[in-house]
């Protein structure tokens, strides 16, 4: 095997070890991080119910983009951790939402409740929302 051959093996496999590293991650972390009981099942539970894509831009970018069910050009940004949900329509951030559970859940849990809400009644969440407009 020739060098250029043996490097250009050696690059691949570092791209594809680097693409599937925070799927890795992601399934292992709860056990790493000394996570209690519930965070571990929480972590379970989002990965059950998100796609891979969907698994690979939380971990990459922070925030999972969840597309509203009722207008085509809104997607919801919930954050992976505590903090406002943004509302973007076509390409700009117009709202930020604050909803919060009563009691306090992990943060995976959170995640899922968001995408869930959104998904099955986009109104209802809405009008239990605080909203705060964006102002550019």
């Amino acid at each position: 095997m020739s060098l250029i051959t043996q490097v250009l093996t050696a690059l691949g496999w570092i791209v594809v070890l680097l693409a599937i590293s925070p799927m890795v991650w992601l399934i292992l972390q709860p056990y790493f991080k000394g996570l209690s009981c519930a965070e571990r099942r929480a972590a379970d539970l989002l990965r059950d119910t998100l796609t891979p894509e969907q698994l690979r831009q939380l971990v990459w970018r922070g925030y999972l983009e969840v597309p509203s069910p009722t207008e085509p050009q809104r997607v919801y940004r919930v954050p992976r951790t505590k903090g406002y949900i943004q509302v973007i329509e076509n390409g700009r951030a117009v709202m930020r939402l604050c909803v919060q559970p009563v009691e306090s859940l992990p943060d995976a849990d959170v995640v899922v409740l968001h995408k869930l809400m959104i998904e099955a009644n986009e109104e209802n969440y809405l009008q239990k929302a605080n909203k705060y407009v964006c102002i550019d």
